[in-house]
């Protein structure tokens, strides 16, 4: 990756979803402006924030798609990230950090 880019494998949505009342939301049902968890697997050398094998959250509606052997990845700005996720307890205790 060059410059501030940043390569993200998405997550794999479940087929259905639950709501908090319990309403079983089908696969087919598209949500509006709806973020998105995934992994990062590479990121450029101007990249401060982030690290190859973070979990970001991001929109992918309006991100470049890309696929290498096989396997959908999506290309994107360091700052069209929204959250990074660390497996560790920070000090502030939300186990997120932007």
């Amino acid at each position: 990756m060059l410059h501030d880019r940043v390569m993200v494998r998405p997550d794999k949505e479940t087929e259905e979803r639950r709501s908090s009342a319990g309403i079983v939301i089908p696969a087919t049902v598209k949500l509006a402006n709806r973020l998105s968890w995934g992994e990062v697997c590479g990121v450029g050398a101007s990249a401060r924030s982030v690290k190859v094998g973070d979990k970001v959250l991001f929109n992918p509606e309006d991100q470049y798609e890309v696929e290498v052997h096989g396997r959908a990845y999506l290309v994107m700005r360091e700052r069209d990230l929204h959250a990074v996720a660390t497996p560790h307890e920070t000090d502030h205790g939300t186990g997120l950090y932007l």
